[in-house]
């Protein structure tokens, strides 16, 4: 391996091209001059969007605007010839879907989740006019920052050297860092699934967790943000239980349920109301059936179990899990029903929220069949005819 002196060009090879923020300077047009003797109106700025847009990194946007500037078109003056005058040119930040934008004091502007989804950044300056002595105004300038939260259909839970880049390795074809030590994932790695009726669910494997992550410690932060944009959860736990150093305590495989389940808890309890499936890792050690049996007792007597252990790992909610799979990233074993499974909790959890959807969005008409008045079409309307009279 050739080594470079450039520390840019080392932390390039060591850190990959993921780019998880941005920060970027946009300035809205200045509006034109008014005709004061003819009335003459100037024509406004234009205006700065941020427009979701597929197939868009923050890094490519990085890369196309090094001096990460947006400035939007100035309105045209007004003359003899056009007395309105013309509006400046918007100007369009493309960025990936599944972005929040917020100012530099950490106010949010909104957030982006589907292509095509556009926000207003910086407005344009107004045109010269009577009430502004026929002067224009200068567009809005402030300073954004673009911050991605992947979105993906399931995201990849689990403390350093578990096994998930394997395991997104053996159910895709992402190509994540794997090794016997730690901490191999330092950006998060998208893996796509594949099924023969040529289906496919994303799957993100994400900078390992470690205790007090909570609060910000190794990752922190970083990791738990992603996995609040992901669909479901996958916990992936080493049969034969984690120790991150020689310094730290040895955790069993039940407990390293616990502690997980705590860390996301401690972050955000919303993230325990997400699906979950529990995969178990390194099916083909040793000693790894004696443990699975221990491992599944416990998890079926949740409550009691968790009692055996120091108050400090016991999160207040247990995570229940719509399924428990024993795996082998090594060796295959159990990945086809795996996959079979992932699909399936997908599919469910899609009907559900359709059934829920529609239930929200349904509108039910008079007995007499004439059409609601206008204006009330997002009411209720009692109906006569269901049976359950809704």
């Amino acid at each position: 391996m050739v080594h470079c002196r450039c520390r840019r060009y080392s932390r390039h090879l060591r850190y990959g091209n993921f780019v998880d923020n941005i920060r970027l300077y946009v300035r809205g047009g200045s509006g034109g001059m008014g005709l004061p003797r003819l009335g003459g109106l100037g024509g406004n700025g234009g205006d700065i969007w941020v427009v979701a847009k597929k197939d868009i990194t923050l890094k490519q946007i990085k890369d196309k605007h090094p001096n990460k500037r947006f400035t939007a078109g100035v309105g045209s003056n007004s003359s003899i010839h056009a007395l309105r005058g013309a509006k400046g040119e918007d100007s369009q930040v493309f960025a990936p879907v599944g972005i929040s934008v917020t100012t530099d004091d950490g106010r949010i502007l909104g957030e982006l989740n589907c292509e095509g989804d556009n926000l207003l950044v910086a407005k344009g300056g107004h045109g010269g006019s009577l009430h502004s002595g026929f002067l224009p105004s200068k567009g809005q300038t402030r300073q954004i920052r673009l911050d991605l939260k992947l979105i993906a259909d399931l995201g990849l839970v689990g403390f350093p050297n578990a096994g998930k880049s394997s395991l997104l390795t053996a159910l895709s074809h992402a190509k994540p860092r794997i090794a016997s030590y730690p901490f191999t994932t330092l950006r998060p790695e998208i893996g796509k699934v594949m099924y023969d009726d040529h289906k496919q669910v994303s799957v993100a494997d994400l900078p390992g967790l470690i205790e007090g992550a909570h609060i910000n410690k190794g990752m922190g932060h970083k990791f738990l943000k992603h996995v609040e944009r992901t669909k479901q959860l996958m916990f992936v736990v080493d049969i034969c239980g984690f120790q991150l150093a020689s310094n730290t305590p040895f955790r069993s495989a039940f407990e390293t349920v616990l502690l997980l389940n705590k860390e996301l808890e401690l972050y955000n309890e919303e993230l325990l109301g997400k699906p979950a499936i529990l995969v178990i890792n390194k099916m083909d050690l040793p000693e790894a059936q004696g443990r699975l049996r221990d491992l599944e007792t416990h998890l079926e007597n949740q409550e009691e179990s968790s009692h055996l252990f120091p108050e400090d790992v016991i999160p207040k909610s247990l995570m229940r899990f719509t399924h428990v799979v024993p795996v082998s990233a090594t060796t295959g074993l159990g990945l086809p029903l795996l996959k079979s499974l992932i699909r399936q909790s997908l599919e469910e959890q899609n009907i559900i929220e359709t059934d829920g959807h529609w239930k929200n969005l349904r509108i039910h008409l008079p007995a007499n069949g004439s059409k609601p008045p206008i204006g009330s079409e997002r009411k209720y309307w009692k109906c006569k005819i269901c049976p359950d009279n809704h």
